[in-house]
């Protein structure tokens, strides 16, 4: 048998069930499709071009190892794999499944057409625990709310043993594919990925790496130490999971596996693996996620229209609040950001600057290596108070606090805002307090808006929405 594997957000080898199945059978042609042209599916930002390049690279050479070949195609998936089956006289097409609407529509006409001109179309679950639709309420609904979902989870969960990577690829050749620089997907004039790039590594490789990493230092102060933004104690894997080089199968079973790691530390993990779980979730059964308010109510929030000197300010770091600065900053340079900072910069700009969560969805769709369809929105729809299980609109994160809190020493902040290393314990995280004057003896600026006042706004803000429904 002659068979497709289209990869997705699943570049691996190992624990990949529609490359196994195609192995299993015969010849394997193993196709990624850079879907910048297929309807609706969302283009990739920025940071996440730039390690899609480097994992697609891994992947080719992984492959190359065990005798296949990588194809690459640029365009729309629903016409370029029905020509190569044409083309090539493939008998089956194999593909690991995906949970937005836009690609579940793709894939199910997909599947159709190839099934009714006589061929094996067959998808599989490869990066998910559950399947949406395998989960659901008393009242036969799905979930929305976080704690009873994940307890339904926990009590199902009986995850199949990860599958080994396949001993060899007999690859279909020759076939003609593109090249993986001409794609362009590295940032050029400027290239500003240095810092990712001593950040990251990207590829399955990369990935196994990060786990050994965590479980022999970070899991074992996980629970106690997650929220504290200048300790290494989370586990970094998020854009790993994102693009599929590691399953969460293969993660739940090696925490499971690995000794002297606290009960607790691994429930706590294991909880946050849920909760990226509860997302994709969220999006199977509201696609307009990233785009409409999950809670009705909030379309007649009135949000303001950015201020382009405050927007500038917030994706710079340049707000005058040390917390939110750091974490703007660590974007920026590394493409990624500390989940506790995540929480402190989104509420800050939604509430504090009442800005759309919309406007800083994108932003972050564009400079985060993990930046994916579910999380993403789902999470800024949780700091908005728009979103399931959200957030209630009336928690605003004060930077200060947190940053007192969970940074006391201040070296988060003496790392990602050097300009004020000097600064002592109680000064760094309220630099305006001090004697230099910010913005001339002193390169910070003064804060962008003063917290008190803009929390009254927001909340005054959100008592016009309740009023205006009742």
């Amino acid at each position: 048998m002659r068979s497709l594997v289209w990869l997705r957000n699943d570049l691996r080898i190992e624990d990949n069930p529609a490359l196994s199945a195609a192995c299993d059978q015969g010849e394997v042609l193993v196709l990624y499709v850079l879907e910048d042209e297929s309807a609706g599916i969302r283009p990739l930002g920025g940071a996440a071009r730039w390690w899609l390049h480097h994992s697609l690279s891994e992947l080719a050479a992984r492959l190359q190892d065990l005798g296949g070949e990588l194809i690459l195609r640029r365009g729309d998936a629903g016409k370029i794999i029905p020509a190569l089956v044409e083309e090539l006289s493939l008998d089956a097409v194999f593909w690991n499944r995906r949970y937005g609407g836009p690609e579940r529509t793709l894939d199910a006409g997909l599947k159709a057409s190839l099934s009714d001109s006589g061929l094996r179309a067959e998808s599989f679950k490869a990066n998910l625990l559950f399947e949406p639709w395998e989960l659901k309420t008393g009242n036969g609904g799905p979930y929305k709310v976080f704690t009873p979902f994940w307890r339904a989870c926990m009590e199902k969960l009986q995850p199949r043993e990860p599958l080994a990577a396949p001993q060899q690829v007999v690859s279909i050749s020759p076939v003609a594919g593109e090249s993986l620089d001409d794609w362009a997907l590295l940032p050029t004039n400027p290239d500003w990925s240095a810092g990712l790039a001593e950040e990251w590594q990207p590829g399955e490789s990369g990935a196994q790496q990060r786990v050994a990493d965590f479980l022999d230092r970070q899991a074992k102060d996980y629970a106690s130490a997650r929220d504290e933004p200048a300790v290494e104690a989370t586990s970094r894997l998020s854009p790993h999971l994102r693009f599929g080089e590691l399953s969460p199968l293969q993660l739940w079973h090696v925490v499971e596996k690995t000794r002297g790691l606290d009960p607790q530390d691994s429930a706590v993990f294991r909880s946050e693996v849920g909760w990226r779980e509860f997302c994709w979730h969220l999006l199977y059964n509201n696609p307009d996620l990233a785009t409409q308010n999950y809670r009705e109510e909030f379309d007649r929030f009135n949000w303001l229209a950015p201020s382009p000197a405050e927007l500038a300010a917030w994706q710079q770091g340049r707000t005058g609040y040390p917390l939110v600065d750091a974490g703007m900053r660590q974007l920026w340079q590394t493409g990624w950001m500390h989940n506790r900072v995540r929480m402190v910069v989104a509420s800050f700009l939604v509430k504090n600057l009442l800005v759309d969560w919309r406007i800083g969805e994108q932003w972050f769709w564009d400079t985060l290596v993990d930046a994916d369809a579910a999380s993403n929105p789902a999470n800024w729809q949780w700091v908005a108070g728009s979103g399931a299980d959200a957030a209630p609109y009336f928690r605003i994160f004060n930077p200060v606090t947190q940053s007192k809190k969970f940074d006391a020493a201040g070296a988060y902040l003496r790392h990602f805002v050097p300009e004020l290393a000097a600064f002592d314990e109680r000064l760094i995280h309220e630099p305006w307090k001090a004697s230099p004057v910010l913005g001339q003896d002193l390169d910070y600026p003064e804060p962008l808006v003063e917290l008190a006042a803009s929390r009254e706004r927001a909340l005054a803000a959100y008592q016009a929405m309740r009023e205006a429904l009742s």
